[in-house]
């Protein structure tokens, strides 16, 4: 397995706290969570992160950074949430069939399926959960996401502020070759590596004091695709992941202005 340098976030992303205007109390529905993002056990990345989430209602803006990620390589990212999931990132134990590795699989039954795909454009329901041309490329195996306006459902807004929900980011390097291969297929598509699928980061969102959104909202997405050399082999399997891990669909997608008057 090749070893990968943590590497330090960028300030500026993670200095939410500067970014939030001095307000009076949020209302029931109103609110933020936040959360460390850490290796998924067993899966071999050596990375790390931090997420925040602010729930207006039921519009969110999201903003993560995380590094240790596969380099030149797209990376799905989620919201994930399950009625009957322990909404926890997973353990070790998890790893059902005792390979020694944990799949996106065998990690719901901790994270539960995903709800919100955190793609930098477009549609963000399930219906994109590997809309691999959408979502965030790891340069130098750095991410730094900021989307805004995206709309789910109460319930969903709801489990977010209570800190039953995860956000995982997939996609790893089993063999340290430096791109998605290897001769696992995944669990979600079989003309697709394991590798392409696992979950490689996750942290579970809990209640934050920060309960303002910072003046102007969250930019939209900022992550590019070019470059990607594994666009053709993720692109495929979009179908089958929604049908393999059964995935939920059907969250409504509204743009709205980004900028708030302050």
């Amino acid at each position: 397995m090749k070893a990968r340098t943590r590497t330090s976030l960028a300030a500026p992303a993670l200095a939410l706290a500067g970014l939030l205007a001095v307000a009076g109390p949020a209302s029931a529905d109103d609110g933020t969570a936040q959360g460390e993002l850490t290796p998924v056990p067993l899966n071999g990345v050596d990375g790390s992160g931090d997420a925040m989430v602010w729930v207006d209602g039921t519009t969110l803006n999201v903003e993560f950074a995380a590094s240790g990620l596969l380099a030149g390589s797209p990376h799905a990212a989620h919201l994930h949430y399950g009625e009957d999931a322990a909404n926890q990132c997973p353990v070790e134990s998890d790893d059902a069939d005792g390979s020694g590795t944990i799949t996106t699989t065998e990690g719901i039954p901790s994270y539960g399926s995903v709800q919100v795909s955190l793609t930098t454009e477009g549609d963000t329901s399930a219906d994109s959960a590997l809309a691999v041309d959408r979502f965030d490329t790891a340069e130098g195996g750095e991410i730094d996401y900021q989307r805004g306006q995206i709309e789910v459902t109460q319930d969903l807004a709801d489990d977010i502020l209570a800190g039953d929900v995860a956000l995982v980011v997939h996609g790893v390097d089993h063999d340290g070759s430096g791109a998605y291969d290897g001769d696992t297929e995944s669990d979600l598509d079989p003309s697709l590596p394991a590798e392409a699928t696992d979950p490689a980061l996750c942290g579970i969102l809990t209640a934050s004091q920060m309960d303002q959104m910072p003046t102007g909202g969250v930019q939209t997405g900022t992550g590019g695709t070019a470059g990607i050399e594994n666009a053709g082999l993720l692109a495929a399997g979009g179908v089958a992941l929604l049908a393999g891990a059964g995935l939920t669909a059907g969250l409504a997608v509204r743009r709205r202005r980004a900028d708030q008057d302050a």
